[in-house]
C-alpha cells in the first residue's frame, strides 16, 4: 500500500542585505516571544495554573499593543504564532515525560530560525517569496523538488558559521516501498571500524573530527585571544564555526550514503541499543564516540527503513553479543575491550566484532520469526533485561 511521506528539502541561499536584516529581526522576535510565553507559563505553573496555546496567543496580541514590545508588529506574525505552537509541543512532551522542562532561548547559543506556513509565503515557478519581503530568496537549487510538489511549510535558519538555509516541507511521491527480499544483516557499531556486518564486511571509521582537529584547535586558540565583544573575536568565532560545520557536513553525508545502501540491500537490519549518553561519560573515549555519531546513524536507519518498507530490529544493550560464541552458543567470562580476537572452547576462532554482528543477527531473526521477547523499547537510561528486543516495522 502506498504511503504518503512528508519530506524536508534543505537548500542554501544568499540573502540581500535587506532580507538578512529582516530575517535577523524575525529571529530575534521569535526568540523574544518564546521566552515571554515560557516565562508566563512558568509563573502560572508555580501557581498551579494551566496556560494553553490559545491563552499565549492572546498574550501575544496584548504584547504587540504595548509600547515596549511594539516592534513585534514589524515582522510577520506567522513565525511568532509558530513559536508558540512549538512551545506548546515542548510542554506536551514534558507532561508526557518524553522530554525535560522547556528552557529559555539564548541569543548566542540557540538556533536562529523562523517557520512560515503557507499563508506567509508564495512559491511559484521555483521562486520563494516570504512575507514582509520585496523579492524572492536567491536559493541555490542543489537538487529539484519532487515534480508537482508544493511546500506546505518553510523554515529559514542561520547556523553558527553564518550560512543561511531554507527548508521546505512537502509530499514526496518518489518515496515508495522497495521490493521485499530475504536479505538480513546484523550491524555491530564500533570505533576501530564504524560498522562491522554479520557478512564479515568492515566499514572504516572516517574519524572526521580527528582529521580537522589541529585546524580546529588553532582556530579556537585564536578566538580565545580576542577581546570579548569585539569584531575580531566574532570573525575568529565564525572561522572556528566553519570548521565545525565542515566536520558535521562530511559526517552527515557519509552516514546518509551508508544508511541508504544498507536499507536498499537488506530487508531486516539488526542493531544494538547502545546507551550513548552513558558511554560518553568515559572521558578517554568520549571524543571518539561523539565523532562516530552512533545515535544519528540509528535515527537515519530507522526513518529510511520506515520509508522503504524495511524492518529494523533493536536488540537490548545487555545482550552479550561479543562474549557469546556464534558457533556453539557458549558464553565466555569477562572480556576486556582490547581483546579483538578470541578462541572458544569448541575451537572456533572469533573476530570480536564479526562475532557480535552474527549474534545480533541471530537474536534479531528470533524476534522477527517467532516474536520472542518483543517489548516497547525505552530510550531513557537504565536499559532493559537481556531478553527484550524491539522490531521497528512499517505497517502495511
Amino acid at each position: 500500500m502506498a504511503t504518503r511521506v512528508k519530506r524536508a528539502f534543505k537548500y542554501r541561499f544568499c540573502p540581500t542585505d535587506a532580507q538578512a536584516a529582516e530575517l535577523s529581526r524575525t529571529f530575534g522576535c521569535v526568540r523574544k516571544v518564546y521566552n515571554l510565553a515560557l516565562a508566563a507559563r512558568t509563573k502560572a505553573w508555580a501557581r498551579q495554573e494551566r496556560v494553553t496555546y490559545n491563552q499565549t496567543s492572546a498574550m501575544l496580541t496584548a504584547w504587540k499593543k504595548t509600547e515596549e514590545l511594539a516592534f513585534l508588529s514589524e515582522v510577520s506574525s506567522v513565525p511568532l504564532q509558530q513559536t508558540l505552537r512549538h512551545l506548546q509541543g515542548a510542554f506536551t512532551n514534558f507532561f508526557a515525560k518524553r522530554a525535560k522542562y522547556p528552557r529559555f532561548k539564548s541569543k548566542r547559543k540557540s538556533r536562529a530560525s523562523a517557520e512560515y506556513t503557507s499563508s506567509a509565503f508564495t512559491f511559484r515557478d521555483g521562486r520563494l517569496k516570504l512575507a514582509k519581503m520585496a523579492g524572492p530568496l536567491d536559493i541555490v537549487w542543489s537538487r529539484p523538488l519532487p515534480e508537482g510538489s508544493v511546500p506546505t511549510t518553510v523554515t529559514v535558519s542561520r547556523d553558527a558559521a553564518g550560512r543561511w538555509f531554507v527548508s521546505m516541507l512537502c509530499d514526496d511521491p518518489t518515496v515508495q516501498p522497495l521490493t521485499a527480499t530475504d536479505a538480513a544483516v546484523g550491524i555491530d557499531l564500533g570505533l576501530d571500524h564504524l560498522l562491522t556486518l554479520s557478512t564479515g564486511e568492515k566499514i572504516a571509521n572516517p574519524r572526521h573530527e580527528r582529521r580537522d582537529r589541529t585546524r580546529l584547535a588553532r582556530a579556537q586558540r585564536n578566538c580565545a585571544r580576542k577581546k570579548k565583544g569585539s569584531a575580531n573575536r566574532e570573525k575568529a568565532r565564525r572561522k572556528a564555526a566553519r570548521i565545525h560545520a565542515r566536520i558535521t557536513d562530511r559526517r552527515r553525508d557519509g552516514l546518509h550514503k551508508l544508511t541508504t545502501r544498507l536499507v536498499r540491500e537488506n530487508q531486516t537490519l539488526v542493531i544494538e541499543d547502545l546507551s550513548v549518553r552513558n558511554m560518553v561519560k568515559n572521558h578517554r573515549l568520549a571524543r571518539a564516540i561523539s565523532d562516530a555519531s552512533w545515535a544519528e546513524f540509528r535515527s537515519l536507519l530507522e526513518y529510511k527503513a520506515a520509508w522503504y518498507g524495511r524492518d529494523v530490529v533493536v536488540v537490548d544493550r545487555f545482550f552479550p553479543s561479543s562474549k557469546l560464541c556464534s558457533h556453539c552458543g557458549t558464553l565466555q567470562g569477562k572480556m576486556a575491550l582490547n581483546v579483538r580476537t578470541w578462541t572458544c572452547d569448541c575451537g572456533t576462532v572469533h573476530d570480536r566484532d564479526v562475532n557480535a554482528a552474527k549474534n545480533l543477527l541471530a537474536a534479531g531473526l528470533a524476534v522477527t520469526v517467532c516474536g520472542a521477547g518483543v517489548r516497547p523499547q525505552r530510550r531513557t537510561p537504565g536499559g532493559q533485561s537481556a531478553t527484550k528486543q524491539k522490531t521497528s516495522r512499517r505497517e502495511p
